[in-house]
């Protein structure tokens, strides 16, 4: 499962699910949609494509290719080759139409995220660290740590990437 960062407006101009379902029917076969507006589709090597817009506004798709043998016979089939780059080709133009960034720019987006979350996972070390050696910090600050600490991975774990001010504001306390 992976998650893209839409660009601002995009969601809103494509009419949320429902737009993304319509866009999928344009580069996928056997579009199918549920009641919550998730699509699940597929194309050549793109066996299942499930793709909807999530809450907090980010594109989560969740991919299954061809592997192994199965691949193997696809690719020496007439025209697999070009069956195989075609579906790499739609899958792509397909991210770039419904999250409004390049494939470059995707890339860069996440790279962004992952920053955010060696950064905070750093913090975190460090206020662990900070608390276990230092015999002047207060039992007020040792538990208000443990809250910012539990908070941002609480975030993590839902895959929210925690905001510099955040992070700051835990290497601030210690």
């Amino acid at each position: 499962m992976e998650r893209f960062e839409v660009k601002r407006g995009i969601i809103k101009s494509m009419n949320g699910n429902a737009g993304l379902a319509k866009l999928a029917t344009e580069f996928f076969n056997d579009v199918e949609v549920n009641s919550d507006g998730v699509f699940t589709a597929s194309f050549a090597i793109l066996t299942s494509v499930t793709a909807e817009y999530t809450s907090d506004g980010k594109l989560q798709v969740d991919v299954e290719q061809m592997k192994g043998e199965d691949l193997s016979d696809f690719l020496s089939q007439d025209g697999g080759r070009e069956k195989a780059m075609q579906s790499r080709s739609r899958w792509s133009n397909f991210l770039d139409q419904a999250t409004g960034y390049s494939a470059k720019q995707r890339g860069d987006k996440a790279k962004e995220q992952a920053k955010k979350f060696s950064k905070a996972r750093s913090a975190i070390k460090m206020a662990h660290k900070s608390i276990e050696m230092s015999s002047t910090v207060t039992q007020e600050t040792i538990d208000k740590a443990h809250e910012m600490i539990a908070e941002l991975e609480k975030m993590m774990e839902e895959g929210t990437a925690p905001s510099e001010g955040r992070v700051k504001k835990l290497n601030d306390l210690l």
